[in-house]
């Protein structure tokens, strides 16, 4: 009994013990799931970011500037969040995109003249570090939605390479809303739409591209789990960009507008003014609303010519007077620490890089040679904005104003050239700063906008390449001050030659004809290959020809033989 009782309780014993540790293992495991699912439901620290860039949307377009057009959704936003009501942009859409995407002034970028042609082989230099590239690094998923223009003729220029997990939207500056299809001339149209690297003709349902791309937007955050990942979110709209097109239902709102051409850019903003009303909905609807900041910014002053207004400022979209330039925009966000406020600190749209990153726990490297400031405090706690001065842009190639020359600039800058900048109150302009016209309300009282019997022509400017206005006295642009303070315009010139010292040389190349959709499969894509790139092509083209001479080989050789069987 005693042999056989001993290993009968040894073996027990052994029994007991296998399973106390397995249960003390299981228990283990459980407790560190259970810890794993206490971090999960732990709310990130870092806010979700959705970045709302409009196209071509004038100052006095939005209902809290004094607008016909209503935006309750945009004047509720605002009015609960913050007013940027001293906020710049560029006045062209590859600029203002280029600087909210690099935080670098254009003359940094090679980017100072004009906008990135759809022909051109030119796009947002690859050196630069992008805004979601940083903010991706600081762990958020980046999606873009809307309007790249900021280049596409080789694949390295796609926005699936400069940091966006995620891309849906066109890469062009314009097209059709509904087809989605985009001319630049005879013979060069071709398909603009693409979800990540490829042409979205299966994504395609015709929908009017501000309903199609909201659309996308929410289904992203319906996908996306708020509480485990931060989210970077840059929705671009291509409204309210010509050509004027907008769902009838929303024309029907304005049929007291007798100007087309300002009824339909009125219903366009509407349908802008619902898309945001929808995508604010589904923030809340899946979790991502009590933490996170939207910053809503137009790229550019609106064209009157295209039914935009920026009454009562001076100018319009591609000038740089104060139309152009001066932006409607906004922050909401339940983060901000002083809501329902307007904050008239000077603001740029290079700031967005800095602030953002700096915002999503990011890092910013030296090297980066940033532009823009770090404005979160300025906008969130009305504390002043560490910027001083803009430099709007200079752009040598554009065209001379005649009568500029380097007297006229005292010998320090050559005023016949493009150049605008801005220090503390003072707005300093030489060249040709482009259409000066104010154009009031009631231009758009007319049938034609071609009747420019109400506009304010300005007679007393031609001839003069300099111009000096104290934008804080006169917002409006209406006196010029470069004769009464001359050492003030000297001052401003020096700033903008030492600004000029440290400008890269202008890119802007020749049309180059492969571009032609026709040469894509009727899509507007890359077809720039470098050398590694066409290296690639030709051995994936000679392995595929040395594949089918093998198999012809093969195939030859296989015959021979049952040849001879058969002759056998």
């Amino acid at each position: 009994m005693f042999v056989l009782w001993v290993p009968v309780s040894l073996f027990l014993g052994f029994i007991i013990s296998q399973t106390w540790s397995v249960q003390m293992s299981w228990e283990n495991w459980n407790a560190q799931l259970r810890n794993r699912g206490n971090e999960f439901d732990k709310p990130i620290s870092q806010p979700h970011i959705i970045f709302i860039l409009v196209d071509d949307q004038g100052f006095r377009d939005v209902g809290y500037h004094g607008s016909e057009i209503k935006t309750p959704t945009l004047d509720r936003l605002a009015a609960q969040g913050v007013k940027l009501e001293n906020y710049y942009v560029q006045p062209l859409c590859s600029p203002s995109r280029s600087q909210l995407m690099t935080g670098r002034y254009q003359i940094h970028t090679g980017l100072q003249h004009s906008i990135i042609r759809a022909t051109q082989p030119n796009c947002l230099p690859l050196e630069n570090v992008t805004l979601p590239q940083k903010l991706k690094q600081a762990g958020y998923s980046t999606h873009m939605v809307g309007k790249w223009h900021l280049g596409f003729y080789k694949r390295g220029c796609l926005p699936t390479q400069r940091g966006f997990d995620t891309f849906f939207g066109s890469l062009l500056g314009s097209g059709d809303y509904y087809s989605h299809y985009k001319c630049e001339g005879p013979g060069m149209c071709g398909y603009d739409l693409y979800e990540g690297e490829e042409a979205a003709w299966e994504q395609d349902r015709g929908l009017y591209s501000t309903v199609m791309f909201t659309r996308k937007a929410i289904s992203i955050l319906a996908k996306h789990n708020p509480h485990r990942q931060p989210l970077f979110l840059y929705l671009a709209y291509q409204a309210v960009h010509s050509p004027l097109q907008v769902p009838t239902r929303y024309l029907e709102r304005y049929k007291g507008i007798p100007n087309l051409h300002r009824r339909k850019y009125a219903a366009m903003v509407s349908c802008l003014d619902d898309a945001i009303h929808n995508l604010t909905l589904a923030l809340k609807r899946y979790g991502y609303y009590d933490n996170t900041v939207i910053v809503y910014s137009s790229d550019n002053g609106g064209q009157p010519l295209a039914g935009g207004s920026n009454w009562p400022l001076r100018g319009s979209k591609a000038t740089y007077w104060e139309g152009g330039i001066k932006a409607v925009g906004f922050v909401h966000s339940p983060l901000l620490e002083n809501k329902g406020t307007k904050c008239r600190s000077l603001i740029h749209i290079t700031d967005w890089f800095p602030t953002l990153v700096t915002l999503g726990e990011g890092t910013l490297d030296e090297d980066l040679n940033l532009d823009g400031y770090d404005v979160w405090e300025a906008i969130s706690e009305g504390r002043p904005s560490p910027r001083h001065d803009i430099l709007h842009n200079i752009d040598p190639i554009y065209i001379k104003a005649k009568n500029g020359s380097w007297k006229a600039g005292y010998g320090l800058w050559n005023t016949a050239i493009q150049a605008a900048i801005r220090v503390g109150h003072w707005k300093l302009l030489t060249g040709v700063p482009g259409y000066s016209d104010w154009v009031p309300p009631q231009t758009f009282s007319n049938q034609r906008l071609t009747n420019r019997w109400h506009n304010e022509r300005v007679r007393w400017d031609r001839g003069k390449s300099i111009w000096l206005f104290n934008i804080t006295a006169d917002p409006y642009e209406r006196v010029d001050l470069s004769q009464r303070h001359p050492h003030i315009v000297k001052k401003m010139l020096m700033r903008l030659a030492q600004y000029n010292k440290t400008a890269v040389p202008v890119r802007y190349p020749a049309k180059d004809l492969r571009s032609n959709p026709q040469y894509n499969g009727g899509v507007w894509g890359p077809w720039y290959k470098d050398e590694r790139e066409e290296q690639e092509e030709d051995e994936r083209y000679n392995n595929l020809f040395n594949d089918h001479l093998g198999k012809r080989r093969w195939k030859k050789k296989s015959n021979r033989k049952l040849k001879r069987k058969v002759e056998k």
